[in-house]
């Protein structure tokens, strides 16, 4: 009788204390996942993408309306950065439809038939002063050649401007070939200045 009294409460104790042990030892729910950050965004309505070639001499200016850009880039780590940029080649203008319809032609940019210009970037430098120096390689007109841009950075509202010019050799990619390379008609130098605004960039 002394055996089944004990045994009862050795029963009773376990059904009291086991839902207790479950509940201290269930283990704790996992921490929400924490999204990944975005990754920087163009603004392509507040970008601009010109140039100023000279023809016998005068300045002339063009522009290209629409490019794409895409970043990874963090300002701290600016060497592990990457960029890749294209151009829209049948977007360029003069401000004249006659001399923009010339440009589309094969001995210009022959915008129909390689309708594309990439730069992809394989180092970006820093300079200090929130300037970067981003070498890379262009392709257009089935060409490809070692490009580097200065870039300088500026942050407002949420907003990263990068700013910067270079020059680019026109022949270099056939760019009015034939009897348009003459030098003496259109110089070879192009000075080519960009203002690309990005959204989401870290903090400089």
């Amino acid at each position: 009788m002394k055996t089944t009294v004990t045994a009862a409460l050795l029963l009773s104790l376990g059904l009291i204390t086991a839902p207790a042990l479950a509940q201290k030892t269930k283990p704790a729910p996992a921490a929400p996942a924490t999204a990944p950050a975005a990754a920087p965004a163009l603004v392509a309505a507040q970008s601009e993408l010109s140039f100023v070639s000279k023809q016998m001499g005068v300045p002339v200016d063009g522009k290209f309306k629409r490019f794409e850009a895409q970043l990874g880039f963090d300002p701290k780590k600016a060497e592990a950065g990457k960029v890749q940029f294209s151009i829209d080649l049948s977007s360029v203008t003069l401000g004249d439809p006659m001399l923009d319809a010339e440009l589309a032609k094969p001995a210009w940019f022959d915008s129909k038939k390689l309708g594309q210009a990439v730069f992809t970037s394989s180092a970006i430098k820093p300079l200090g002063g929130n300037r970067f120096e981003v070498a890379g390689k262009l392709s257009m007109k089935g060409l490809q050649k070692d490009l580097s841009v200065p870039v300088a950075l500026v942050q407002d509202k949420g907003l990263t401007t990068a700013s910067g010019s270079f020059v680019l050799k026109r022949l270099d990619f056939k760019i009015g070939d034939g009897e348009w390379s003459d030098t003496s008609m259109v110089a070879n130098e192009v000075t080519v200045k960009l203002k690309l605004v990005f959204s989401g960039v870290a903090p400089l």
